[in-house]
């Protein structure tokens, strides 16, 4: 009796263990639950500093895309000069901005009929110029101004030198001064080229003569001025080749835009000698940069000028930005600066 009791019990131990998962069950349970606890704490302990490296990286490279510029700032260049002060392409405009301090100057070159190089815009200046010749009486505004738009053909090579200078005659009361407002090349390279790192010469190419001759009239106007900082570009490759030709030493460049007649970007590497790509703003990304970089020419945007645009244009470590608003730039880049080095960012010695 004794024996079957014994029997008895021990059968109801085994049973109860193998219900309340003792046994061998409960020993591969401890284990597995040891070996999660591990894992467990080797995630904890591994995975925030893997976490924070990534995050830190991550930070540090955000604050070179956003800072790195500041060990080669991109020259700040005045489009006409300060046009926020001044009609564009006047000696008020080119003072105003060399007030600011700009680093260059962007100035038109427009030729008139009798062949005199003007710093003028067709499309631009010559609706202030006759503005303000035609507009003295308020009466007189409104026939007066559908008449100047209704006008899309008049060029700065339809009228002589004298004709152009008269225009520069004219004071309108009420409104900025325009007194002088239509200075020669030659006058405002004496006027700025010494005072600005840069004077970017945009060559605007017209009737009735377009390209012929402008390269050496061009050049002309450099070498008595003497202006050994001048960079001449174009929309026209002709005319950048014609000067690359006649000048190896002068800088140009050329410029990449969308084209009107296909929507379609021109073609970004397209003249070997050039040193300088000039870029329709929006088309700048690193990738271009990049690319225009590695064929050791400068990328120069054009012309920036809202805030986004000018931070982008920063971040993408363009060369030149031109601007017409430079003091706005020169604003947006002092407080870049000054959020950078309050976050630690180190400038290159």
């Amino acid at each position: 009796m004794a024996i079957s009791t014994n029997r008895l019990g021990r059968r109801w131990v085994t049973q109860t263990r193998r219900t309340v998962g003792l046994g061998d069950g409960f020993r591969f349970s401890s284990k597995r639950l040891f070996r999660s606890i591990i894992i467990t704490l080797a995630f904890i302990a591994i995975f925030p500093p893997i976490f924070f490296h990534f995050r830190l990286r991550s930070l540090h490279q955000l604050q070179l895309r956003k800072c790195s510029w500041l060990n080669n700032p991109p020259l700040v260049c005045a489009h006409g000069g300060d046009s926020t002060k001044a009609f564009p392409n006047t000696i008020a405009a080119y003072h105003s901005a060399l007030a600011s301090q700009v680093d260059c100057i962007e100035i038109d070159v427009s030729r008139s009929l009798d062949g005199v190089l003007f710093a003028l815009h067709d499309r631009f200046d010559f609706v202030y110029l006759f503005c303000f010749k035609f507009t003295r009486h308020k009466q007189s505004r409104g026939r007066d101004l559908q008449k100047i738009s209704g006008n899309n053909t008049l060029k700065v090579g339809n009228l002589r030198m004298k004709e152009i200078k008269e225009l520069g005659s004219v004071h309108h009361p009420g409104q900025m001064s325009t007194s002088g407002i239509v200075p020669t090349i030659e006058d405002a390279l004496r006027l700025v080229s010494s005072s600005v790192r840069q004077v970017i010469l945009d060559a605007k190419v017209g009737p009735p003569s377009y390209e012929k001759g402008l390269a050496k009239d061009i050049l002309s106007v450099v070498g008595r001025t003497r202006c050994k900082n001048c960079v001449v570009w174009a929309k026209s490759d002709k005319l950048a080749r014609d000067v690359i030709q006649q000048s190896p030493d002068t800088m140009v460049g050329y410029i990449v835009m969308i084209e009107p007649s296909t929507g379609l970007r021109t073609n970004l590497l397209r003249m070997k000698d050039a040193d300088v790509v000039g870029v329709y703003h929006p088309l700048i990304d690193k990738k271009l940069v990049r690319i225009v970089h590695g064929r050791n020419k400068k990328v120069y945007a054009w012309t920036v000028d809202d805030v986004s645009s000018m931070q982008k244009m920063l971040f993408e470590r363009v060369d030149a930005i031109v601007t017409s608003n430079p003091t706005l730039l020169q604003r947006q880049m002092q407080d870049i600066r000054t959020e950078c080095l309050q976050e630690g960012f180190s400038l290159s010695l």
